[in-house]
């Protein structure tokens, strides 16, 4: 399922960079407790992969994902030579899924992906002014187009990015426009 831009594989330890975090409050990350996805996130992070994988060639990231209990809601983890992986505590994508489907977890994914994507270079239709958080946004907004979601989904997307912002993240007067760029430049409609 993750032919080109998801892939497992252990980071090397002491190269691991955290690039975004979702904070919870809780206890602290223990990456020894990383286990496999389950396969509806699994499943979910295919279509992201699928929406961005095409778009991000040839500075396309090698990812892996993972669930983990100790995980602050979810975060990226980057590590050398353009490896990341995504770590999602379950509970909280249970909270999104039953608030906002399976569109407003795609979303949260598709963020952390545009993160890894940001960071590995950027696309001619990126501006250099926005942020590294808005950057990942328009990368949202691509995978949310190229993921061809009828526009209630849509909605569902984009109130899950509005609720749960890193405390980096602009206000989302200042994201949504980024949101929607990125969308349209990747033939949403």
């Amino acid at each position: 399922m993750f032919r080109y831009l998801l892939v497992l594989f252990l980071l090397p330890a002491g190269t691991d960079q955290i690039l975004c975090s979702l904070p919870s409050g809780g206890v602290g990350y223990n990456a020894y407790s990383d286990e496999r996805p389950t396969p509806d996130a699994l499943e979910l992070a295919g279509k992201v992969n699928a929406g961005l994988g095409s778009i991000c060639r040839p500075n396309c990231p090698t990812m892996s994902l993972f669930r983990n209990t100790s995980a602050p809601n979810i975060m990226l983890v980057a590590g050398s030579g353009g490896q990341a992986k995504i770590v999602y505590k379950p509970e909280f994508f249970t909270s999104i899924y039953e608030i906002y489907g399976d569109s407003g977890v795609s979303a949260i994914l598709a963020h952390e992906v545009g993160h890894a994507i940001d960071a590995n270079g950027t696309a001619r239709w990126i501006k250099a002014t926005w942020s590294a958080e808005l950057r990942a946004d328009a990368w949202t907004g691509c995978a949310l187009a190229k993921m061809n979601i009828n526009s209630r989904e849509l909605r569902s997307a984009f109130s899950a990015l509005e609720r749960y912002p890193s405390p980096s993240h602009p206000a989302w007067a200042v994201r949504l426009p980024v949101v929607q760029a990125g969308y349209m430049e990747c033939g949403g409609k």
